[in-house]
């Protein structure tokens, strides 16, 4: 880590965001324990929530990278569900599609019950930024990172010892990923400008389902919700450890703008639908198992949270035409 993130600045940087440690989420909208959603704000149901968190924690354990990837989908779920106000009917198919996947297994199962570690946040976020300048296999240290300190933000009392322990042993675990030296003119906006990053990001993506066409779609899918998490982690007060990440963005917006290697492996393109996962019959379509490792829940939450942010219609609706590629 560079001296311009040294530990102290680290712990000042927390001491700015504690008052904000019940972050709200931007809607009432909550869920219960079957799916249906309820205008209650104070009865929230969070158990998407700490099913991710209890499979982020203990994915180190296991195969850390395919069930890191399903912990956050959980995670992403729920924020899917409550950002963009989906009704009861796809709440519930959501919640449905986990039941019959992940929510029963060994990857979900309970933490003891204890008191939360009053540095939980501030351990993750140093776990990622320890990793500053690497590209980490497609940013997920990042990615996993945001996810585990908005979920321990909006249920505290799960930031036990040993969930936070385990996020940060999941965290350390990703390795360098083509980590080449970032082209000069990768100059993403700050993360804390949410309107100007959201649209760099967005535009990035935008090109990068064009230029992958034929090849699959996690170059653009990848930095949706790599990009998103940065942006979320500055909006959540979190800026430097956001900004500690940003050579890693350069990095992998240069390898995405060099396209498809050589040796890429051709993938058919999906076929061209105006169903999108903001629609009940998105989910009622999709088959019980198909959920993959989860990006299904992943890159539609970073996607639908950085047109929010970018406020850009002329935008949005080019990416609304091809958006059909990474859904």
């Amino acid at each position: 880590m560079n001296s311009g993130l040294n530990r102290r600045r680290f712990t000042k940087c927390l001491s700015l965001t504690a008052g904000s440690i019940l972050l709200p989420s931007r809607s009432a909208i909550s869920q219960d324990a079957e799916g249906v959603t309820s205008t209650d704000p104070q009865k929230p149901n969070m158990r998407l929530i700490e099913l991710g968190l209890n499979a982020l924690a203990r994915s180190h354990e296991m195969n850390y990278f395919a069930d890191g990837h399903r912990g956050a989908s959980m995670i992403s779920a729920h924020l899917l569900c409550v950002d963009n106000n989906l009704d009861p009917e796809t709440v519930r198919r959501i919640n449905q599609l986990f039941d019959l996947n992940w929510a029963k297994s060994r990857l979900c199962g309970s933490y003891p019950e204890g008191d939360p570690d009053p540095k939980a946040i501030e351990k993750v976020g140093l776990a990622l930024a320890d990793g500053s300048g690497v590209l980490r296999q497609v940013g997920h240290d990042a990615i996993f990172a945001m996810h585990a300190i908005k979920g321990f933000r909006l249920m505290p009392e799960t930031a036990t010892p040993e969930r936070v322990a385990g996020v940060c042993n999941l965290i350390r675990s990703f390795k360098p990923w083509r980590d080449i030296e970032p082209d000069e003119d990768v100059q993403p906006p700050p993360f804390s400008d949410e309107v100007a990053a959201s649209r760099f990001i967005l535009q990035e993506a935008n090109a990068a389902i064009d230029r992958f066409s034929g090849f699959g779609q996690g170059f653009a899918g990848h930095m949706l919700t790599f990009g998103q998490s940065l942006v979320e982690l500055a909006a959540m007060g979190d800026v430097e450890w956001s900004e500690s990440c940003r050579v890693a963005f350069r990095k992998y917006v240069t390898v995405t703008r060099k396209g498809p290697q050589a040796d890429a492996r051709k993938i058919p393109d999906h076929r061209p639908t105006k169903m999108r996962p903001s629609q009940t019959r998105y989910w009622k379509q999709r088959g019980d198992k198909t959920l993959g490792l989860g990006h299904v829940f992943k890159y539609p939450y970073g996607y639908y949270d950085l047109l929010r942010r970018a406020n850009d219609d002329k935008l949005a609706a080019e990416l609304d035409a091809k958006a059909y590629q990474i859904f």
